[in-house]
């Protein structure tokens, strides 16, 4: 039987190549008009160590929803000076570092091969043709020749990628891809084209939303059980874009830059969103520096603005149970409470996703459920990750035309 492995994975990646990755019909001009760019997966930028020269990156990503013109805005959002990329591909994984031949290509931006990010910036590449399938798993390599001060990326990917010295963005083999990463370096948003009835939902979070104490290479954050479901589901939402910053905070930065400070570029900028998902504040609570839940009130009301400013809808999830994590005190435990029923009566939301009434136990409501505790009694395992995907009312994440009624719940 070990005979036939070969030419069997040979013929599976012909398959996967053929699916994911097919010339982009020819349309007319009208149908062009009625499509638009959406993200179909996303990081959120945070400062990193400083950068290196000489330096390649393998970068493994989840595509959410599926479409053609793929492209890829990398960034260098936490930089001191211009960054140069020499050399960008975009291919799809076979196994490891090892890509599926023949489907690695060259990424241009503005028709060039390489591009400079000026410090504090971003930039999207040129569009790549062709059909890129969901839930496939994208790489993206590139190159760093004279990198130097701080670097931007993102820290917890919970997901392998690769490194290595030199430039072999180009090659399809894993050789040269010696080194692992954990993280995510310079990449934060990819988007596809598709139908102007498509949308996406970007979820805004801290280190719950991140996937902490989800298994590692499995995709089995919240967000990526999400978007399984919405992926099989009839809702024209089918991006998802995971923003959430392990220890994020809403009002201060420290753990990356506060959701109100990180919310235009990380989510309001990103293509096609239709709905922000908003979880987040347990930080701001269990750090005891003095804010109240009027202060986190004020913060959600500013996001809500902004979002509904830029014609967005925003679905408020109450902040989980956390008795037993070690700054957990009955005077937090009272900000948590006064913070939700904020959350789930004030009708300042567009939808109400409640995962705090999945997440805790019946018999301690202060405390999580045990078959869904990843095991320091703040973080959901698997299980609790996939819980609270389920606890979303898809109906609710379809915003189009602008936000809705805000009397609806999810």
């Amino acid at each position: 039987m070990r005979a036939h492995r070969g030419p069997l994975r040979r013929a599976l990646a012909v398959l996967l190549l053929t699916a994911a990755l097919q010339a982009t019909p020819a349309t007319a001009a009208g149908a062009a008009d009625r499509e638009h760019d959406v993200i179909t997966w996303g990081a959120s930028a945070d400062r990193m160590g400083d950068g290196a020269a000489d330096r390649g990156y393998r970068l493994v990503v989840r595509t959410s929803v599926g479409g053609s013109d793929l492209r890829i805005r990398l960034s260098n959002a936490f930089g001191d000076r211009p960054l140069t990329f020499g050399s960008v591909h975009a291919g799809i994984r076979a196994s490891g570092a090892e890509l599926v031949r023949g489907s690695n290509r060259r990424l241009t931006f503005d028709g060039a091969r390489s591009v400079t990010v000026p410090a504090g910036a971003t930039v999207w590449s040129d569009p790549l043709p062709g059909r890129w399938a969901a839930a496939l798993d994208l790489v993206v390599s590139l190159h760093t020749p004279d990198a130097a001060g701080p670097a931007t990326g993102h820290w917890m990917a919970l997901q392998t990628s690769y490194t290595g010295p030199g430039d072999h963005t180009a090659e399809e083999s894993g050789a040269h891809w010696t080194e692992t990463t954990g993280s995510w370096f310079y990449l934060d948003a990819v988007s596809v084209r598709t139908g102007s009835a498509t949308g996406a939902v970007v979820a805004l979070g801290d280190s719950i939303t991140d996937g902490w104490q989800s298994t590692t290479d499995l995709d089995r954050r919240w967000p990526d059980y999400l978007a399984r479901r919405l992926l099989r589901a009839d809702t024209a939402v089918k991006g998802v874009a995971n923003e959430g910053i392990s220890g994020n905070k809403v009002l201060a930065d420290g753990a990356g830059q506060s959701a109100l400070g990180r919310l235009q570029r990380d989510v309001l900028s990103q293509p096609g969103v239709r709905t922000v998902f908003l979880f987040e504040g347990v930080n701001d609570i269990k750090a005891h520096t003095g804010v109240t839940a009027e202060d986190i009130v004020a913060g959600y009301r500013a996001i809500i603005e902004r979002a509904h400013a830029a014609q967005k809808c925003v679905v408020g999830a109450t902040v989980g149970p956390f008795k037993g994590w070690p700054e957990w005190d009955p005077a937090a435990e009272s900000v948590r409470q006064e913070v939700n029923r904020f959350i789930r009566t004030s009708g300042e939301f567009d939808a109400v996703t409640d995962f705090d009434r999945i997440l805790r136990s019946p018999y301690d409501p202060e405390r999580m459920l045990p078959f869904l505790d990843g095991g320091d009694h703040l973080h959901p395992n698997d299980k609790g990750m996939q819980a609270m995907a389920d606890a979303v009312d898809l109906t609710r994440l379809d915003c189009a035309g602008g936000p809705p009624d805000t009397g609806s719940r999810a």
